[in-house]
Parts: structure tokens; sequence; C-alpha cells
């Protein structure tokens, strides 16, 4: 291990690894959001037809916890979905309350398209790590994760 890191006290490690992880997350945030604009839509637009493509219809107002982003947005991003035909609403049959979004096969042509090229684009840019450094990661990640969350 870095003698300079050994050296270090556990506050000045603990802001140290934020500021680490901030700057690795920006980076690769930065290089997934460049592919997502290469096929044509924003972010968020992406992500909400990736959770339909992948996880089939569901109930708008569910969306925005999915997908992390605000739901004063949601209705937002899927009007434009809607526009762009890849998504449709749909009343649910049991609660008028609940509209379902579902993916067009407009949309399912696009993501049959695109998803694999993107799944290549996040290989290329996670290849810094091997599959084993990867695993490991992702489970300390986690773990950090779930404690900061339950603090």
């Amino acid at each position: 291990m870095d003698e300079k890191i050994q050296e270090q006290t556990e506050e000045e490690l603990s802001l140290k690894l934020f500021i680490v992880l901030t700057r690795a997350l920006n980076s690769i945030k930065k290089r997934v959001e460049e592919d997502i604009k290469s096929l044509g839509l924003n972010p968020t637009e992406f992500a909400v037809l990736e959770m339909i493509y992948s996880k089939g219809e569901q109930p708008i107002q569910k969306i925005g916890e999915k997908v992390l982003i605000a739901s004063s947005s949601i209705t937002y991003v899927v009007d434009k979905l809607e526009k762009k035909k890849l998504i449709k609403r749909k009343a649910c049959p049991k609660d008028r309350r609940i509209t379902y979004a579902t993916i067009t096969q407009d949309g399912t042509d696009l993501m049959d398209a695109v998803f694999p090229k993107h799944k290549l684009a996040i290989k290329e840019i996670c290849a810094g790590l091997t599959t084993d450094e990867k695993k490991v990661m992702i489970e300390q990640l986690k773990k950090l994760g779930y404690y900061a969350q339950n603090l």
C-alpha cells in the first residue's frame, strides 16, 4: 500500500475516498452521457426508456424513484418520449389514478439496435478494472452505500 495513504488519519482517508469516488463517478458519467447523446437521446430519456425496455410497462408515478429523477420531471420526460413515439401511456383498468408507460414497437426497435452498443461502451469505460476488481468494488460500494443510507 502507498506509504502516504498509511500515514493518513481516518478523517483524511474518508475525505480522500469521497473525493476519489466523486471524481471517478463524474468521469464515468461524462463518458456514458456522451455515448447516450450519440444515440439521439438525453440521459434521462434513455434511463426511462431502458427501464421500460428491460422491466416492461411501469406506473408513471413510480418511474422517478426507480431511475433516480425528480417526480416533477417524469411527466416531461414521458411526454418527450411519447412525442418521439418510443413509449405510450396506458390507463390501468383497475385504478384510474394509475397510468402506465409502455414501450412501443419503435421504442423496442430503437433499444434492440442501440442497447447492445451502449453495453459495449460501458464495458469499454470500465475496462480499467479486471473482472475480479469489479466484483470487489461492487461489494465494497454496496456496503458503503447501505451504511451511509442507514446513518
